[in-house]
Order: C-alpha cells, then structure tokens, then sequence
C-alpha cells in the first residue's frame, strides 16, 4: 500500500522496516518486563532475547533464499534479499536454535523464559505482519469478497512482485489480526500460569500459530513459499504440522505440572 513512510530525497525510510523496528522493540520490552515478573535476571533475559531476534531475522533469510534461490543469481536479486522481510518460520527455527544455545551459557532456566519470551513474538509478528501489507509483499491470491485489497505502488511490484490493479485476499491483515489476538491471549495465559512454567505458554503459541498459519496459507498467492509433497503442502504448511504436535506436548506438559 505504502512502500515507503518517509521520503528525504537523499533517504527513504521503509514502512516495513519502520514497523519491524516498532515490533522487535515493544516485543523486547514486553518479553523483559514478564521475564521479571516471574524472577528472572532482567539483563540476561535482555541480552538472550537481543541474540535470538538477531538470530530470527537471518533465519527468515536463510528459508527465503531456500524457497525462491533465484535471490541469489543477480545482484538485483541480492538486493531484493535485503529489502524483504524473509519467511517467518526461519525466523522462529533461528531464533530457537540461538534461545536453545544461549539458555545454557547465561545459566537460564529454558521453560520459564521461553514462556516469559511467546507472547512477544506474536505482538512483533503483528507489527511485522502490518509492515508486510504496507510493503505489499506477502501477498494473497485473487479474491472477489467485498474486503479485497488492490494493491496500486509500483515499488511493491519492483520488489515483491505484488501483482498491481488486481483485487486480493489481504492476508498480511488476515495474519495480522490473528497476532494481536494471539498476543492478548498469551498474555492472559501467562498470567494464569506464571506460578508453575513449564513450557505451556510457549506450545499454546505453537498450537495457535501453526492452526492459524497452515489454514491462511490457502489464500497466499506470493511465489516465495515453496513447496513440499508435490505441491500438496507449502513449506509454511509442513512446518506448521510439525509445530502443533511440539505444541501440544509441550502445553499438556507444562499443564500437568504441579506447584
């Protein structure tokens, strides 16, 4: 919709990139303040959730160029690399392979923080996801419903390849939407269960995500998802039925629990 907030002339600030800042650092701030809440050291947990975010925006590039290689066969491609916003679950398998390896060298219980931590990551996703609409990347397949978007900026076209003039679902929203709700959700939770971690919050966030994610993907229409099963499933879809099974054991588990 609106590639581009501002314009200097000399520089341009990118709505994505605005909105992904917003995100990864309300998401920081609300992941610390849970995190202490519950007793656990501000400062390490500030500093693991700095590496895993870091960690999560490479991983989305890593499963981006994985899914659409043809990123890497120009230096247009390259610089189309750097512009969009990656796939999101790299950005979560990354974030978990750093969470998982500085857990142990800062001497931090795992269930516990990665409890204090899944409620922020879907309050950034929304802002991400909100920054995806804007960039008009992400996008959905074409839709006839009084709620279809019609993308119009030839940006969006030059770097995602947003199809322009055309109605479509507005995935980017309908994610969106699910976040923000996720979000309040996981916060409540957390709340509620905050006297026993165990790992609940983070395998309803699983649960959640991956039900919402498999279902929305049947309205995507961008070409970087890739596809598994001869095109039966797309990558995002084979993940999410990976994570809700993960999910599910790890809320039955922390739920069994017992003061």
């Amino acid at each position: 919709m609106h590639p581009i907030l501002v314009d200097f002339g000399f520089f341009a600030v990118p709505t994505y990139g605005f909105l992904l800042a917003v995100g990864l650092l309300l998401g920081l701030w609300t992941a610390e303040r849970r995190a202490a809440s519950v007793g656990l050291p501000k400062e390490k947990v500030s500093k693991l959730a700095l590496w895993v975010v870091l960690w999560g925006l490479l991983g989305s590039k890593v499963l981006l160029v994985v899914t659409d290689p043809s990123y890497l066969r120009s230096l247009d491609g390259l610089l189309g690399l750097l512009r969009a916003g990656g796939v999101f679950y790299g950005g979560l398998v990354g974030a978990l392979v750093a969470a998982v390896v500085l857990l142990r060298r800062l001497q931090l219980p795992f269930y516990p923080v990665a409890d204090a931590i899944a409620p922020s990551i879907a309050l950034g996703h929304f802002f991400g996801r909100l920054g995806c609409f804007a960039a008009g990347c992400c996008y959905g397949a074409s839709c006839q419903k009084p709620w279809a978007v019609v993308f119009r900026d030839p940006q969006a076209a030059a770097i995602s390849g947003t199809p322009l003039g055309v109605p479509l679902h507005p995935t980017q929203l309908y994610e969106a939407a699910f976040n923000l709700a996720n979000y309040l959700f996981l916060a409540w939770f957390f709340r509620r269960q905050q006297d026993r971690l165990g790992g609940q919050v983070l395998g309803a966030y699983l649960v959640n995500y991956g039900v919402a994610r498999f279902f929305i993907e049947f309205f995507r229409g961008d070409a970087d998802r890739g596809f598994v099963l001869g095109g039966l499933l797309s990558t995002s879809q084979a993940i999410a039925l990976g994570m809700i099974p993960l999910g599910v054991w790890l809320l039955l588990r922390g739920l069994g629990r017992r003061h």
